[in-house]
């Protein structure tokens, strides 16, 4: 069979395929702990299921515009006032499948081949796979000091006459850093005097820790939105806990959008309207639930930074924000794919090889499930690689007996 080049280069989402996994071996009654899961197990505001319902009520869905219904731009550009403290028109809105289609559209609407889009690693694992889809070249930063915190001059070696756009993520997926502001505001200045795009995708900015708060790029913007090439990037599925829902946005210059729109009508014709009023409910809603997930996960964060601290032989950088520790193997494995699949056969312990978010070495854990997944996880991975732990474990009734240390 034949495939074209684009399709031969992509890889299959590892996040997506670990939940998989994980619910396969559930199914077959394995006690399984998902430590890699990147979605909150809280539940769906109640505004948005009520909007949602409502409008399943009626029987009345229909088609929607292709860059979001008004009552959704009008919320959407409610957040932006309340989070951002910029207005922005309807025109500057567009609504999308997801975070990850808004970002895949925005990178449509402005890559040609060969173009070079630059982001800190360690990344999200799609954004390489997202830039390879529109024929460009992804080009992974690593920080020349070796912490998780980019600076301007790490950019600046490999910014080159075919960059076109930079990707911002903070707070991170997977190391949980907030990038501070002063580099929020040089990359901005930069971007704007280069022209070149920049993209912030903003998608934990809310869930925060300990009374941070990240940068908000629109203060080191000097001119206006329609004059610039910042795209900020937002959606419902972290802070809400929508990840089902599947809605996301994007604030940008008017002519952006347009373009944008244009893409995205031809692909989906546009979000679901009953997820759109979902997400709509949600932003409108009583935002009660934000913080109640921000709290948990920032409890929730510092039980497992207390387990990882009580673990020798491995680094964790205690994170700013987000529901992922990214912790330092590399003492019982260089290798974070045979790690990974290690812990999975030992000790049915779901983790993220840090090779697919830039960094060998590196498993990313995630602090979305309850203290006993967290507690019981981290004590399965040190029985399972520290030679100083008891040798037998219980995992329910099952009784392990370690035999390969």
């Amino acid at each position: 069979m034949s495939f074209s080049i684009i399709g031969r280069s992509i890889a299959e989402s590892v996040t997506l395929k670990l939940n998989e996994t994980a619910a396969i071996l559930r199914a077959k009654g394995e006690p399984i702990i998902h430590l890699g899961i990147g979605e909150p197990k809280s539940k769906a505001p109640f505004d948005a299921i009520t909007a949602a319902a409502s409008l399943l009520n009626t029987g009345d869905i229909r088609y929607t515009p292709a860059d979001g219904t008004p009552a959704l731009k009008k919320a959407i550009i409610r957040y932006t006032i309340d989070h951002y403290g910029r207005v922005v028109a309807p025109e500057n809105v567009i609504a999308s499948g997801g975070a990850k289609q808004s970002i895949m559209v925005a990178l449509q609407a402005i890559l040609n081949p060969q173009d070079e889009v630059i982001f800190p690693a360690p990344y999200w694992v799609s954004y390489p796979e997202m830039v390879k889809l529109c024929g460009a070249v992804p080009v992974p930063v690593h920080p020349e000091d070796g912490s998780f915190y980019p600076r301007l001059q790490d950019i600046e070696q490999v910014c080159g006459s075919y960059t076109k756009a930079i990707i911002i993520n903070s707070p991170n997926n997977p190391t949980g850093v907030i990038y501070s502001d002063e580099f929020i505001k040089e990359i901005v200045e930069f971007c704007d005097e280069r022209g070149i795009y920049l993209i912030m995708d903003d998608i934990y900015n809310r869930l925060a820790f300990d009374g941070r708060k990240p940068a908000i790029c629109y203060k080191y913007l000097k001119g206006s939105i329609d004059d610039s090439k910042l795209i900020v990037i937002n959606g419902v599925s972290k802070q809400y806990a929508m990840t089902g829902f599947r809605i996301g946005w994007t604030i940008a210059n008017k002519k952006l959008v347009e373009v944008m729109t244009n893409i995205q009508s031809h692909q989906t014709s546009g979000p679901s309207v009953v997820l759109q009023a979902a997400a709509a409910g949600a932003i409108n809603g009583i935002q009660s639930s934000v913080e109640s997930l921000r709290t948990t996960l920032e409890n929730n964060t510092k039980v497992m930074m207390e387990q990882l601290n009580a673990f020798t032989g491995i680094r964790a950088t205690k994170p700013d924000g987000t529901f992922y520790c990214f912790v330092d193997f590399s003492n019982y494995n260089k290798n974070s794919t045979q790690l990974a699949l290690y812990l999975l056969e030992k000790v049915r312990v779901i983790t993220v090889p840090g090779i697919e978010f830039g960094k060998e070495g590196y498993l990313r854990l995630s602090t979305c499930g309850s203290i006993k997944d967290i507690t019981q996880g981290i004590e399965r991975i040190k029985w399972a690689l520290d030679p100083n732990s008891p040798n037998e474990l219980f995992i329910g009734e099952r009784k392990l007996t370690r035999d390969w240390l």
